[in-house]
């Protein structure tokens, strides 16, 4: 059984309650969240929230009722992992044992289905204990990423023998990109961290990774999206 996760905070201080402002007709979270009723592939559907207009809503579309989330798991210093922990044993008490455990984040609603269906292809076929989101990284740590030493003066900020005068002379490094996640429950259970296990990642090209963090990252996805409904209407 697959459970598809959305977590969406009610605080935000880039964005004032951005995982319910309206994005192009409707809510934020609904561009992620009909994408997790849509896919036939995901078995339960649950939100974890402290927002109870938000927890509603999820609920009243077909979400799993789990209450709100913990009060230590809605503040500023909450990662991704303890809330993901607390849903998934919420929705298992109601669904029953997951086979994975599918987070899209609502604050990248730019990812299609085929991302989802793509990233959970490579879980099943792989087996790591995560498919993680990830895009080509504008910049290089072994080349253009600099960082002050003692002195303030900069240097690269992971030097290699002899130095890299080109990029593509650099090791590949990708971008976490906070978009869709594939995790094994076992794995989800015992560790405390992201990368304490073997994660992979599923490569999306960085048009479909933008995620909103502030007033600009917002409007640069409504005119994506706004491209896209064109596209669309002219295919």
């Amino acid at each position: 059984m697959i459970i598809g996760h959305i977590g969406a905070r009610k605080g935000s201080k880039g964005v004032p309650r951005k995982n319910f402002r309206d994005m192009r007709g409707k809510p934020l979270i609904d561009w992620s969240l009909d994408q997790l009723f849509a896919a036939p592939r995901v078995d339960a559907v649950v939100v974890s929230t402290d927002d109870e207009e938000i927890y509603q809503h999820a609920v009243a579309k077909g979400a799993l009722e789990i209450g709100l989330r913990p009060a230590h798991l809605a503040t500023d210093a909450a990662g991704k992992w303890g809330v993901w922990q607390h849903a998934l044993e919420e929705a298992e008490k109601l669904a029953g044992p997951a086979g994975a455990f599918l987070d899209l984040d609502c604050t990248s609603p730019l990812r299609l289905p085929e991302d989802i269906d793509a990233a959970l292809n490579l879980f099943f076929a792989e087996r790591p204990d995560m498919v993680m989101s990830c895009c080509e990284a504008r910049k290089n740590p072994y080349f253009n990423l600099v960082e002050p030493d003692e002195t303030g003066a900069l240097h690269v900020s992971k030097p290699l023998p002899g130095g890299v005068v080109a990029r593509q002379q650099a090791p590949t490094v990708w971008e976490h990109a906070a978009s869709t996640y594939v995790v094994a429950p076992d794995y989800l259970r015992r560790a405390g961290s992201l990368f304490e296990g073997r994660v992979i990642p599923y490569l999306m090209p960085p048009e479909r990774c933008v995620d909103i963090d502030s007033p600009l990252d917002f409007r640069m996805v409504e005119f994506l999206m706004g491209e896209r409904e064109k596209d669309q209407g002219h295919a």
